[in-house]
C-alpha cells in the first residue's frame, strides 16, 4: 500500500520505517523537502505526497495540522483515508489546543469527504512501532465515523505489531477527544516515571465467567 506521511519528525519517521519494513511504499511529506534529504527515507512536497498516497497519515504538530491540510486542498484529499496521530499542545505541554473538541474532529469537519481515523496518539513513537518490546500486552485505540476506514487502519496497525486483540474501537470521531486528552495524563505518568516516555496502558476487563460443564 502507498502510505504518505505528512511530517518528518520522530513520529513520521518511526511509522515510515515500521510500514516500510512490513512491505508498504512510504513517502514523507514536507513543506521544505529539499532541506530534508538526510533522513534516509524518501521525502517529497506535501501535494506530491498526497497525490502518491492511498492512505495519508497526519504526523504534524496539532496546532498547525488543519492549516497545513488546507494548503494541500480538499479536492486532493477527498476520498483518501487520513490517519491522524497528532495532538495539539501548548509549547510547555501543559494545555490542549482543542480543550473542548479534538484535532481529529476539526479535520473531519473541515474535510467531510476525507474519512478520518484517530489512533496511536496515546504513546510515544517507540511504542507505536514496537509494542512487543513492552513487558506485556497493551491497547491502541481507534476513533472514526467510517467503518471501512477503521478496518484498513486496523490492518495497518497489525503490520506495526498490534494484533486485533490489542485494538479497541471506541466509536465515532467524537471519541477522539478522549484519546487526545490522554496527552495530559501521559505527561503526568512520564513525570512520575522520572522522565521515561516509553510505556503504554492496557485496558483490562473482568474475566468472562466460566459456564459450568453440562451434566
Amino acid at each position: 500500500m502507498r502510505i504518505g506521511l505528512l511530517g518528518t519528525g520522530n513520529v513520521a519517521r518511526a511509522l515510515a520505517h515500521g510500514w516500510s519494513a512490513a512491505g508498504h511504499d512510504t513517502l514523507l511529506g514536507s513543506r521544505r523537502p529539499t532541506e530534508r534529504t538526510d533522513l534516509g527515507l524518501p521525502v517529497a512536497g506535501l501535494s506530491e505526497t498526497a497525490a502518491h498516497a492511498e492512505v495519508l497519515v497526519n504526523a504534524t504538530p496539532g496546532g498547525a495540522s488543519v492549516e497545513l491540510l488546507h494548503s494541500i486542498g480538499a479536492p486532493a484529499l477527498a476520498g483518501t483515508l487520513l490517519i491522524d496521530v497528532g495532538v495539539g499542545l501548548s509549547d510547555d505541554f501543559t494545555e490542549l489546543s482543542h480543550p473542548n473538541s479534538s484535532l481529529a474532529e476539526q479535520i473531519q469537519e473541515a474535510f467531510p469527504l476525507t474519512p478520518v481515523v484517530k489512533t496511536l496518539c496515546t504513546m510515544d513513537s517507540t511504542v507505536m512501532t514496537a509494542p512487543g518490546a513492552l513487558g506485556g500486552p497493551s491497547t491502541v485505540f481507534l476513533s472514526g465515523d467510517d467503518t471501512e476506514a477503521k478496518r484498513t487502519t486496523g490492518r495497518l496497525l497489525t503490520d506495526l505489531g498490534w494484533p486485533p486483540s490489542s485494538q479497541l474501537d471506541m466509536g465515532g470521531i467524537t471519541t477522539a477527544r478522549g484519546q487526545e486528552h490522554f496527552a495530559l495524563l501521559f505527561m503526568g505518568i512520564a513525570g512520575g516515571l522520572g522522565g521515561v516516555h516509553t510505556f503504554n496502558i492496557n485496558v483490562v476487563t473482568p474475566p468472562t465467567p466460566q459456564r459450568p460443564p453440562s451434566e
